[in-house]
């Protein structure tokens, strides 16, 4: 059977899908400005090819960050 495109099931994926795309968004921005701040040239590459929805972002941000000093 024919399903059109707007059915409510599309629009809840559609939804779904737009919140993962916020979501991997404000983490990879934050792990990248983070990582050129820090100089961290390797860690910038990776989070910028390397699509995790966040979770290297993350882990980057938790683990792996250098703290800059006179803050």
């Amino acid at each position: 059977m024919y399903r059109s495109i707007f059915s409510p099931a599309t629009g809840q994926l559609t939804f779904v899908i737009i919140l993962l795309i916020l979501w991997s968004t404000f983490w990879k921005g934050l792990a990248l400005w983070k990582a050129a701040r820090a100089k961290q040239k390797y860690w910038f590459v990776a989070i910028l090819l390397i699509n995790s929805l966040g979770l290297m972002e993350i882990v980057y941000l938790g683990f792996f960050q250098k703290r800059l000093k006179g803050k």
